[in-house]
């Protein structure tokens, strides 16, 4: 690696050659604050809060796309460097909802933090007058409010990074506002639902539809029955949320907290991805042996399902016909479970606890129903970020609970069912299966290592019982449209492939706890979060689904053969295409 020598405040340096001031200054120790600056995403240099003085430069310039050479002076924190800062917050508060106290952000809000480090103690200096601006509360699963947005651009770039690109900057100069083409709603556009905007806002100007009010409702009526049940996910990213460190297993202290919230039951979804891949890997292989529709593509993400069905209609008969993990699990309680604790599903209310907002908007698709037409899956979803909220509300001592099991009813689930919500996990749980399917045997090399990790795309070729499968893994939906692509003009041989909507899989869902973008810069959450489910599964006594005893019982007692009639009626669903514009 070549280096570049530079001074930073008079300190000397040798730092990677290529890299921007800010990178520099980073390797050096020394903090440069950021507003609009997310790396690989958002590199525009437009909201100066990180200007610096470099010697022999004629003004600030900006150090997140300023690059460093030989022999360059720097200087962070002068007197015009600070007053330029300081200068440029108060001028974004002078158009700003300053009504921090009731924000959904508040504590954890990037515009917040730089007020309080930079000194800013009058927020009326530049008083006047304010943009006109509205809420959108439009969908099911998001709520923005531009009243709190600074124009960093930052859910612009987050969105079109996804290939969506339904958000942008409407109007010019003071009127500019982030928003729709022709000032639709996001409701009239074709937003997935993937929250990307939302983990990426520095502000409280986007954030989830807030659904803890009913389910606290749910638990205080006493003719409900209300069973909880948490994605792999969650586990590995809730901790944040009280100060813990990124990567930390909290499973057992999440069981414990919802026990103390009033939940009559709390179950795993795990148990529900166990169930997928017995549908999905049996789905699969019916394919391959009968001239099913290939390549078959993974249905577990509602974002990607979604926009498949606005950008890419045409593949519909590719996706697999199961329900997600989330739904299996809704459908069984009220059914299966139902039956044998003798209750009217009438009288259930499922929670859902995902890292995805998207999974507000599935409990309501069609097809969703599969007890009866009045009877949800699912009645209530919320995120880990909601989560995080009730347990605060409730004054709980999370970070001192005890660790707790799960519900044994559906508690035994296996380590395929936990890196569920890894991208690749969903692809090797069911290669786990799908190969000792194919061979009749118990293999012991079950490890599908090539599908591993946070890269974009991933593609792999496996031998099974002399069998070529060739396999492809996307996460983030620019990298499912490569795929995509390469399918549609036939230019792709693969026979399975997973996509997750969100980068990096269900641990940067848009529903997890946010992290500001110092954090985001200059550290990998993705790969801290999923090594917290590859360790579960590395650990666990069983690490295939189709030996969990919990699903083997399910099948022999209630739902027969995997892909027969019952299981179908209940575990798999059908897609719509949906308008592009």
């Amino acid at each position: 690696m070549d280096l570049v020598n530079i001074k930073i405040n008079g300190m000397s340096y040798a730092v990677p050659q290529g890299s921007t001031i800010l990178e520099a200054a980073r390797y050096a120790g020394i903090h440069i604050p950021t507003l609009c600056f997310l790396k690989d995403i958002n590199e525009i240099g437009a909201c100066r809060m990180c200007v610096v003085e470099v010697k022999g430069a004629r003004s600030l310039v900006a150090a997140c796309v300023y690059p460093v050479n030989e022999g360059m002076e720097i200087f962070t924190n002068t007197k015009k460097v600070q007053e330029s800062r300081k200068t440029t917050l108060e001028l974004i508060l002078s158009n700003h909802n300053k009504k921090c106290l009731s924000c959904s952000r508040s504590v954890n809000c990037e515009l917040q933090t730089l007020c309080k480090e930079l000194g800013v103690d009058d927020v009326s200096r530049f008083d006047g007058a304010m943009t006109e601006t509205t809420k959108d509360e439009s969908t099911l699963y998001l709520v923005r409010d531009n009243s709190k947005c600074v124009l960093c651009r930052r859910c612009e770039a987050a969105c079109t990074d996804q290939f969506v690109g339904v958000i942008g900057s409407n109007n010019r100069g003071f009127d500019t506002v982030i928003g729709c083409a022709f000032n639709k709603d996001l409701a009239d556009v074709a937003c997935v639902a993937c929250g990307q905007c939302i983990v990426a806002c520095p502000t409280g100007a986007l954030s989830e539809r807030d659904n803890t009010s009913e389910v606290f409702d749910a638990i205080n009526d006493p003719e409900k029955v209300v069973i909880v049940h948490t994605a792999p996910a969650v586990r590995a990213a809730l901790g944040e949320s009280f100060g813990m460190p990124v990567g930390t297993n909290v499973k057992g202290k999440m069981v414990a907290a919802l026990r103390r919230l009033g939940f009559d039951k709390v179950f795993d979804t795990d148990f529900g991805a166990d169930l997928t891949i017995m549908e999905e890997s049996t789905e699969f292989l019916n394919r391959v042996k009968n001239g099913g529709k290939l390549p078959m593509i993974t249905s577990c993400s509602p974002g990607w399902i979604k926009f498949c069905e606005h950008y890419y209609p045409d593949l519909l008969d590719n996706l697999s016909t199961c329900k997600s993990p989330q739904q299996m699990t809704g459908a069984i309680i009220k059914s299966y479970y139902a039956e044998k604790e003798g209750i009217d599903p009438k009288n259930i209310v499922v929670v859902s606890v995902m890292p995805c907002i998207a999974k507000k908007f599935e409990i309501k698709r069609d097809h969703q129903n599969a007890v009866g037409e009045e009877i949800a899956d699912i009645d209530i979803s919320i995120t880990t970020r909601e989560l995080a909220k009730m347990i605060k509300m409730a004054q709980l001592d999370f970070v001192n609970l005890p660790d707790e099991d799960f519900d044994p009813a559906l508690g035994i689930t296996t380590g395929a069912a936990a890196i569920f919500g890894a991208t690749g996990g969903v692809m090797e749980a069911a290669l786990r299966t799908a190969a000792d399917l194919l061979t009749g045997e118990d293999l012991k090399e079950i490890d599908y290592n090539d599908v591993r990790g946070t890269e974009g795309i991933k593609e792999a070729k496996y031998d099974v019982a002399g069998m070529e499968i060739k396999v492809a893994v996307a996460s983030g939906l620019k990298n499912a449209a490569k795929i995509l692509d390469k399918v549609r003009a036939g230019e792709a041989d693969y026979q399975f492939i997973e996509i997750m909507c969100c980068p990096g899989g269900c641990v940067n869902g848009g529903g997890q706890p946010i992290q500001n973008a110092d954090v985001r810069n200059f550290s990998d959450i993705r790969a801290d979060r999923a090594k917290v489910l590859y360790d579960e599964d590395k650990n666990l006594p069983l690490r295939k689904s189709h030996e969990s005893p919990v699903i083997k019982k399910l099948y022999e007692e209630y739902l027969g053969e995997p892909g027969g009639h019952k299981a179908h009626s209940l575990l798999h669903t059908e897609y719509v295409a949906r308008k592009k514009y």
